[in-house]
C-alpha cells in the first residue's frame, strides 16, 4: 500500500523487500492512488530498492482514485517503468494490475509503451473476461480472497474456490492471478466489518496447491487498515486510524506459515514440506460478545458468524500431541498428524499456552503473547499472531 508509506526512505523499502524475499515472495504489487503527491517519489524508491536487492515490482493502479480518463497519466507511468530492471515480467510482458478499474482500456496504454505489457486488471465479475480482448487485458486478478457472495457481502465460512473456478472458466486459458489472504477485519466509520476466515491462513494455501493458478497475489503486505498484513508493523507508515487495532498485533508468524506453502506452490507440489517444527497461533483479544465501553462505532458487521476460538497450526515432521490451555479452560489435548495442520480450541479468558509432545518428550512449548480479556474500550477483531520454535 504505497498510500501509507509517504515517509519511507530507500532503506525501508529494502528491509520490506528483503524480508519478503526471504520467504519466497518474488515481487510487490505497488497499490497506488492518483491523488497522493508522494506517489511518484515512492514508486521511484520502490523500483530502485527492488533493483538493489534482486526483487521485482509492478504497479497496481487503485481505481478508487484513478479513472478511465487517466489513460495519459497511466501510459506515462508504464513508459517510465515497464523496461526497468526491477519490473516484473510475465509471459513476455511487463505486469500491470489494478484494484477495480474493470472497464479501463489498456489498448492505448500498450500502443504508447515500447515495452510489451501484460495487463491483469482486477475484475469484480469474472464474466467480464469475455471483453478482455477489446479492453487489451491479458487475464485477470480476483479480489475474492475471503468468503463472500460478491462485493463485500459476508457469508459463513469456510472459504471455497467458487470464485476461482468462475475466473478460470471465464478466462479460458488467459492468465489468472489468484488472491491469498489470511484475515480481514476493519473498523472505520466508512467500512466496519469482518469476513469469516478463521482457518484461512492454511486452508487457502491448500486450495492454491490443488489449483496451481498461474500467479498468486498475497493480500497484503502492509494493509493494516484491513488487518490482513503479513509484513512487520512498520513504524514509518502514516496512520489512518488503523493503529487502534493493528498496533501491538503482530502477524509475523504467518510468514513462517506461508514460506513452505510458497515453496510447494513454486515446485508444483500438492503439499508443503516441513523443514523445521513450529507452532503458529492466532486469536482475537476478546470474545465476540464483549461490549466495548468507549467506542463511537458499533461492533463490526459479521461478528455473529465468528467462533470464539484459538487457532493453532502445527508444523511437524511426524505425529505428536498438541496441548492448549486457553485461560481458565481445562487443557485441550489434540493428537495431530505430521505436516501442516490447523486445529482450534474454545477461547478462554486469560493467558494462553501451547505445548507439543512426542512420545512423552516436550518438543515445543510457550505462552501466547497476549492475554484474552473480557473487557475492552474499543472493538478489535484483528488477531494476535505468534509462533513457537524449538
Amino acid at each position: 500500500m504505497v498510500g501509507i508509506v509517504e515517509n519511507y526512505q530507500l532503506a525501508d523499502w529494502e528491509v520490506d523487500m528483503t524480508t519478503a524475499k526471504s520467504i519466497g515472495i518474488d515481487a510487490f504489487a505497488l497499490n497506488c492512488a492518483s491523488v497522493d503527491s508522494y506517489t511518484p517519489a515512492q514508486l521511484a524508491l520502490a523500483y530502485e530498492a527492488a533493483e538493489r536487492v534482486g526483487f521485482k515490482v509492478f504497479i497496481s493502479f487503485d481505481f478508487a482514485y484513478w479513472t478511465n480518463g487517466d489513460t495519459g497519466k497511466i501510459t506515462d507511468y508504464m513508459r517510465k517503468y515497464a523496461s526497468h530492471p526491477a519490473q516484473m515480467i510475465y509471459d513476455g510482458g511487463a505486469v500491470v494490475s489494478t484494484f477495480v478499474g474493470d472497464s479501463f482500456n489498456w489498448v492505448p496504454v500498450k500502443q504508447g509503451t515500447p515495452q510489451a505489457i501484460h495487463a491483469l486488471p482486477n475484475l469484480q465479475d469474472p464474466a467480464e473476461a469475455s471483453s478482455n480482448a477489446a479492453r487489451g487485458a491479458d487475464g485477470a486478478f480476483s479480489w475474492y480472497a475471503w468468503p463472500t457472495d460478491g462485493g463485500n457481502s459476508i457469508i459463513p465460512g469456510p472459504m471455497t474456490t467458487i470464485w476461482d473456478d468462475r475466473f478460470i472458466q471465464d478466462l479460458a486459458g488467459e492468465t489468472y492471478m489468484a488472491p491469498v489472504s489470511p484475515w480481514f477485519a476493519t473498523h472505520f466509520n466508512s467500512k466496519n466489518w469482518v469476513f469469516i476466515c478463521e482457518n484461512l491462513p492454511t486452508l487457502r494455501w491448500e486450495q492454491m496447491l490443488s489449483m496451481q493458478p498461474d500467479l498468486i497475489e498475497i493480500i497484503s503486505w502492509n494493509d493494516y487498515g484491513e488487518s490482513h498484513y503479513i509484513g512487520p508493523y512498520s513504524g514509518h507508515h502514516s496512520d489512518d486510524g488503523s493503529s487502534q487495532w493493528a498496533a501491538g498485533m503482530p502477524h509475523d508468524g504467518w510468514r513462517d506459515l506461508y514460506q513452505p506453502y510458497i515453496a510447494a506452490y513454486k515446485a508444483g507440489a500438492n503439499a508443503p514440506t516441513v523443514d523445521e517444527e513450529k507452532i503458529v497461533y492466532w486469536y482475537r483479544p476478546t470474545p465476540k460478545s464483549i461490549i466495548c465501553t468507549g467506542d463511537p462505532l458499533p461492533a463490526p458487521n459479521g461478528i455473529g458468524m465468528l467462533s470464539d476460538s484459538v487457532f493453532v497450526t502445527t508444523m511437524l515432521k511426524s505425529p505428536a500431541n498438541l496441548t492448549v490451555i486457553s485461560g481458565s479452560n481445562e487443557p485441550a489435548i489434540l493428537p495431530v498428524p505430521a505436516g501442516i495442520v490447523t486445529s482450534n480450541v474454545t477461547m478462554g479468558v486469560g493467558n494462553q499456552s501451547f505445548t507439543v509432545t512426542r512420545v512423552g518428550q516436550t518438543l515445543l512449548s510457550g505462552k501466547g503473547g497476549l492475554a484474552i480479556e473480557e473487557n475492552c474500550t474499543k472493538y478489535n477483531f484483528n488477531v494476535y499472531v505468534g509462533k513457537i520454535t524449538s
